[in-house]
């Protein structure tokens, strides 16, 4: 290789390696500007967290049966994980369409549950009245 061609070639890098260089100055600035949330906000979701998982458990302690206990420890189930989803996996500062992705689904589930629920206890009312042995 002529001095030249060796010349032109560690311009090419140099300007290579300035490029990346400028490139990873700007995304690191692009990265330290972005959205810091403050630890009071974290603070107060593990209070609510640590309140809810204390009701929680306080359902079980005062002795709550049937269908209150379960409903009230799946309402608080909820709520706690309705949180964590919030704040700690960031879905409260995504984009709604995100949201939709990724939350429609799992209340869509709980829909389909609910349906099959309801029918199962008719259908276990028409077994028992129409099927049920003559006594």
């Amino acid at each position: 290789m002529t001095e030249a061609a060796v010349h032109v070639e560690g311009r090419a890098a140099q300007h290579a390696l300035h490029t990346y260089v400028h490139g990873a100055v700007t995304s690191g600035a692009a990265h330290a500007e972005g959205q810091q949330h403050p630890i009071k906000l974290y603070l107060v979701v593990w209070g609510w967290l640590f309140v809810l998982s204390t009701c929680s458990y306080l359902v079980d302690y005062f002795g709550i049966h049937g269908h209150l206990r379960w409903s009230l420890i799946l309402l608080f189930m909820v709520l706690k994980a309705g949180l964590i989803v919030a704040v700690f996996m960031h879905m409260a500062w995504e984009r709604l369409a995100l949201a939709y992705a990724i939350l429609l689904p799992p209340v869509l589930v709980l829909v389909f549950v609910g349906i099959m629920v309801f029918e199962s206890d008719y259908t276990h009312l028409l077994r028992v009245m129409f099927f049920a042995p003559a006594s």
